[in-house]
């Protein structure tokens, strides 16, 4: 199983978080982004199979980075993580074409269920 996941978070330690989670579920070639910008402008040489992006993020955050990435990729596997009460910004994720979203504050079987559901 050698699937690449970029996880795209501002926050060091959810992306620790995250990582920590898949690696011990078999997960283990991840590469990260800090903000949407960097996962816009890796995407292309990274080619990952599935992208874990934070919605609220400086520089470019994640609903304009799931944009771009879709436009230029648009079968690209991007799941949205959000904080509770963003629930306009993950309907507009989904619409823009996210393939499903979690919620912070995160719970293990929930990201594998849902890292699984799309890399099988």
């Amino acid at each position: 199983m050698d699937k690449k996941i970029m996880l795209v978070d501002d926050a060091a330690f959810m992306r620790m978080m995250i990582k920590d989670t898949l690696s011990k579920n078999g997960y283990t070639n991840i590469v990260e982004a800090n903000n949407g910008q960097v996962a816009v402008t890796n995407y292309p040489t990274e080619k990952p199979d599935l992208v874990i992006m934070d919605i609220t993020m400086p520089v470019m955050d994640g609903l304009e980075a799931l944009k771009q990435i879709r436009k230029s990729y648009p079968d690209a596997n991007i799941i949205m993580c959000s904080a509770m009460g963003q629930e306009a910004m993950v309907v507009d994720a989904l619409k823009q074409g996210a393939k499903d979203f979690i919620v912070k504050p995160f719970k293990a079987d929930r990201i594998m269920k849902t890292v699984k559901s799309i890399l099988g």
